[in-house]
């Protein structure tokens, strides 16, 4: 195994099969000893820098906890705490933080942002979120994968929905790489971008895999082994759209209709955060104007899919130390 240290994680287009998988296999490690409340601080010493142009609960919470299960400190820099664009170049606060720090996470905007920190910072840079990838997410997503079905090769996953950005494309990558059965269903406007379509099933080709796109979603989740779906508005898109998107991709709502193409032991999974009620402000916000009781699932499926989804989002943390680690020299 090649070591993985100084490497950034920008995508998962970066790394062969084997590193990904390297990952995972770390991970599962780490959830054991997490589990059995096996010490594992090895990286003590260490300091990392979170900058958060966009906020959230999983991917903040995951880093940090991961990174003092490591033994490591780190500083946390929202919109406000850093000049990051603002009246200090993403060049320049790289240099800055990749002096003082030994890896930077950055979760924000266009992934050029990211690979600007990366190629000034000198340090280990990890994409927390882009407009375009989510790799953390997808790792954890995989993780999930294996452990309900012992291995993630030749099983269907079908995205319903917006494919077009971080979520569905990563997913792409990652189940292409894998050797998954990857399917896209939503009206075509929603698909991803040809270019990276053909990318990832020169990918799947060699992995075992394939890569599917359909706008029946019905036709699409028979026999799928992973039903996944997303919110509909993207983070920083404006709510003005809320109506083109409710209209466009009502059809694909992860329903118990839905639920019941596919397998019987299928699992449903979402990246969170979910509106499939009104139990939150906007959720609350967008069923008084258009009347509506949820979006992208029913509550229904929700619930009843609670242990899957919740395990996806406990193992961000798992699969987020397994990238420090290895990027940052941790040995067994």
């Amino acid at each position: 195994m090649t070591s993985l240290k100084g490497r950034n994680l920008l995508t998962l287009k970066d790394y062969t099969p084997e590193e990904i998988r390297y990952f995972l296999e770390l991970a599962a490690k780490f959830k054991k000893l997490k589990k059995d409340r096996v010490p594992h601080d090895r990286l003590k010493g260490l300091n990392v820098a979170l900058v958060f142009e966009k906020n959230s609960t999983r991917t903040r919470c995951s880093f940090e906890v991961a990174a003092y299960d490591l033994g490591m400190h780190c500083t946390f820099l929202d919109p406000k705490a850093s000049q990051l664009g603002k009246k200090e170049s993403i060049a320049d606060t790289a240099a800055v933080l990749g002096r003082m720090f030994d890896g930077i996470e950055y979760r924000g905007y266009g992934q050029e942002r990211v690979e600007c920190i990366a190629k000034y910072a000198h340090v280990p840079v990890w994409n927390g979120l882009t407009n375009e990838y989510h790799p953390t997410q997808i790792l954890a997503d995989i993780m999930t994968v294996q452990e309900y079905f012992g291995d993630e090769k030749g099983k269907k996953l079908v995205y319903l929905g917006d494919a077009r950005y971080n979520i569905g494309n990563s997913l792409m990558v990652g189940c292409a790489k894998l050797g998954l059965h990857f399917v896209v269903s939503a009206p075509k406007a929603y698909f991803p971008s040809p270019e990276l379509v053909a990318e990832c099933e020169k990918w799947a080709d060699e992995s075992g895999g394939s890569i599917t796109m359909s706008e029946d979603p019905m036709e699409a989740v028979e026999g799928a082994d992973v039903v996944y779906t997303d919110v509909w508005l993207s983070m920083g898109e404006p709510e003005r759209i809320w109506a083109e998107r409710i209209r466009d991709l009502s059809a694909y709502k992860v329903t118990m209709d839905i639920m019941k193409k596919a397998k019987k032991d299928a699992i449903f999974m979402h990246c969170l955060p979910s509106f499939h009620d009104h139990e939150t402000e906007l959720g609350e916000k967008m069923g008084e104007i258009f009347d509506i009781a949820d979006m992208e699932v029913t509550d229904e499926v929700f619930q009843a899919y609670r242990d899957s989804i919740f395990d996806e989002a406990e193992n961000r943390m798992h699969t987020i130390k397994a990238v420090m680690a290895a990027t940052l020299g941790y040995e067994d």
